[in-house]
């Protein structure tokens, strides 16, 4: 298995920011120090209602960051807007609804086929790598192929639910898709509720695995280890 790439979403860092009304943590410096200490890339997903990063972040982000910048969000018109303008590496596209209060299942490919198809050329006109959020269904896999995805990312919700009772049985669906979707041409992410426990078991068994996107167990770790440790140790698990 070739090295699984880590993203570090820093939503959570901002949400403590937004909560005094200043610039404290400095978002562009966690950024470039998560970079420092490892880190492979830098995640944000600004909502609508923009309570954790905000739309002109990512412009401040977009000049900071030295390794890969990912956006990730529901493609409505303001966030294409948005993101176009800034150019980021990958654009993560998120079937999230404007009173979300985190991500819970991927995208119907087959269902949104037009709508997807009309985001992605617009990102792709921008020179940017669209991923689709999907569930591990190969019906959704093939979907996302259809649309012109370049990657999908692993809803990893469940997963992480099941892994506690049967971490085979929580993986399977997981495994086959990443099958389809390697034969398919397709790159693998995966995100949502990876943590210490459940990351090296994901990344041992699902084939193509090339990036994870770790935000709230991650800052999590940070408060007890330290953001620069934390770091280390999720790199540990995905690299060993």
């Amino acid at each position: 298995m070739g090295t699984v790439r880590l993203s570090v979403n820093i939503n959570k860092i901002a949400l403590i920011r937004n909560s005094r009304g200043s610039n404290q943590p400095d978002l562009a410096q966690i950024a470039r120090d998560c970079e420092a200490y490892g880190a492979q890339g830098i995640t944000v997903h600004p909502r609508p209602d923009e309570r954790h990063v905000r739309f002109d972040d990512l412009p401040v982000l977009k000049a900071v960051v030295t390794t890969e910048f990912n956006i990730e969000g529901n493609p409505d018109p303001r966030f294409l807007k948005e993101v176009t303008n800034v150019k980021p590496h990958q654009a993560t596209l998120v079937p999230d609804g404007p009173q979300a209060l985190t991500s819970d299942s991927g995208w119907d490919t087959v269902k949104y086929h037009d709508f997807l198809v009309d985001a992605i050329a617009q990102l792709h006109a921008a020179g940017t790598r669209v991923s689709i959020f999907v569930d591990a269904d190969e019906h959704f896999v093939e979907g996302a192929k259809a649309v012109g995805a370049d990657r999908i990312e692993f809803y990893t919700g469940h997963f992480a639910k099941d892994f506690l009772k049967n971490p085979a049985e929580a993986v399977k669906n997981h495994v086959q898709c990443a099958k389809l979707a390697v034969n398919l041409g397709l790159g693998i992410n995966a995100g949502h509720d990876l943590n210490l426990k459940n990351l090296k078991y994901y990344a041992d068994q699902v084939e193509g695995l090339q990036e994870v996107s770790i935000g709230h167990a991650l800052v999590c770790d940070a408060l007890y280890f330290g953001l620069q440790n934390t770091i280390q140790m999720y790199l540990r698990q995905l690299n060993q």
